[in-house]
């Protein structure tokens, strides 16, 4: 697998940032250029995402395989992981299956546990979407905001969009297998172990993706884990309170 990524920075220790479900490395930009004049930031668009190679096969264990993968052609012998969403869940996959190649763990808005889920009408959506019968992008945004009325969502969805030369429209992640392999990325591996590694777990305030009762989860795979809390921000904390997240990352860094 030879992931798409960016690098920004050229000295100081690795460290590696892993986008959620629908994202890609784009999302990342901005943090990965503020940590950028101490350290050598990788963003990566996971397989299924971004400009990454389609796979029919996608669960943490291969999702995190792939990453491992990309440190080994990067000659990484050790990084800092931080992962949003589904990129927190592989990143806690690598860490618990390859200790030795994670120094720092940063966990943004995800537990380990399984979720019930709410992106199906979402990817259901995108499928549904009328790609070619249109070259116009705001044709498709109009055709999901019945579907997504959010703005925020609805937009962070279009950032998926590719146009080919001859101004066809496409989706640039992998829905088929997103859709096939949905349920295995709400669950998290059972019997992963326990982890040494001091594991930060920053969420928002206002998103419960991180509660009272699935923290107890947190410190049984991380006994040593941390949370951190960012005021004035919910699931998208890093884009919703870039310099309340960045604050407490860089501290720990």
């Amino acid at each position: 697998m030879q992931l798409n990524y960016k690098k920004f920075g050229d000295k100081g220790p690795a460290v590696i940032i892993l986008h959620g479900l629908l994202g890609s490395l784009d999302n990342w930009q901005s943090i990965a250029k503020m940590l950028a004049e101490k350290y050598q930031v990788f963003i990566i668009d996971q397989r299924n995402h971004g400009r990454s190679p389609h796979a029919e096969e996608m669960s943490y264990g291969v999702l995190a395989n792939d990453i491992m993968e990309f440190c080994q052609q990067q000659y990484i012998s050790k990084a800092s992981f931080i992962g949003h969403s589904m990129g927190g869940k592989v990143a806690m996959v690598l860490a618990l299956n390859h200790p030795d190649l994670v120094d720092k763990l940063v966990i943004v808005d995800i537990a380990p546990v399984y979720y019930k889920g709410g992106h199906e009408s979402i990817l259901f959506a995108m499928a549904e979407a009328p790609l070619h019968a249109t070259t116009d992008r705001k044709g498709i945004d109009v055709f999901l905001e019945k579907r997504i009325p959010d703005f925020g969502e609805r937009q962070f969805v279009l950032k998926n969009l590719s146009r080919s030369e001859n101004g066809q429209l496409s989706w640039k992640c992998n829905l088929e297998a997103l859709i096939k392999n949905y349920r295995n990325l709400m669950l998290f591996p059972a019997n992963s172990g326990v982890s040494d590694k001091s594991a930060y777990f920053i969420k928002g305030d206002t998103s419960d993706y991180i509660n009272e009762t699935n923290w107890k989860e947190c410190l049984q795979f991380f006994p040593k884990a941390v949370l951190i809390s960012v005021p004035n921000a919910g699931h998208w904390v890093h884009a919703e309170n870039p310099q309340g997240f960045l604050s407490p990352l860089q501290s720990i860094l």
